[in-house]
């Protein structure tokens, strides 16, 4: 599958990464064209663009910038992202005195946001939960059980990109509902970094029905 990743930071490099050598077809698109390249060469990435350049190229299309910058950049690319599947995986944290929160500048999810800004693209949320280094496992494995990665999508175009590229690095994919549950995932990335911040472990607290105790 043919990627452009928006981005030259952590997540872009990781996720990047982890789809070259599943063996898609990335590009990735930055402002500055020597920290593509470099990111690019790094991940050995098919290529490296500007960001026009990087949306037009894929079938997917990665949205790893901060934010507060995705809904603006996103609505300025809206042409180039028709029918393309944007994946979504920024999270719109701040920190507190109370711990992380989300930001209450948009009313809506980024997802949310992304979405209104480019209508004609198939914008799904995913990939938000996790840390940066959990994405340069090959593949992202715990006790013997593969990761899952919870999206949300409206179209079921959408949903089928997503889960190609989810299955393709070696995790499973969870389905959440449509895209009025991106929220939902934003919410919980900040619950679930505040815990991993404080020294907890989420997964703690999520024990799956089968491993409760039996009477």
């Amino acid at each position: 599958m043919k990627i452009g990743v928006l981005g030259t930071g952590g997540m872009a490099a990781a996720l990047g990464g982890a789809w070259t050598a599943a063996g898609h077809e990335v590009v990735i698109g930055g402002r500055s064209g020597e920290h593509a390249e470099r990111i690019a060469r790094r991940i050995g990435a098919a290529g490296h663009s500007s960001l026009r350049d990087a949306a037009a190229h894929g079938d997917a299309v990665l949205v790893a910038v901060p934010a507060t910058v995705a809904p603006h950049l996103v609505g300025g690319l809206a042409t180039e992202l028709v029918d393309r599947t944007v994946i979504d995986c920024t999270n719109p944290l701040v920190p507190t005195n109370d711990g992380l929160m989300l930001d209450s500048a948009g009313a809506t999810s980024v997802a949310g946001q992304l979405a209104a800004v480019a209508p004609e693209a198939h914008v799904v949320k995913a990939f938000n939960l996790c840390h940066v280094s959990i994405w340069t496992l090959r593949p992202p494995t715990f006790e013997n059980v593969p990761l899952a990665v919870p999206y949300c999508a409206d179209t079921s175009t959408a949903a089928a990109v997503t889960e190609t590229l989810i299955g393709s690095i070696g995790c499973t994919a969870a389905p959440c509902g449509g895209l009025a549950r991106a929220a939902s995932l934003e919410a919980t990335a900040a619950l679930a970094i505040g815990l991993w911040w404080s020294g907890g472990q989420p997964r703690a607290a999520f024990p799956s029905p089968g491993e409760a105790p039996r009477p």
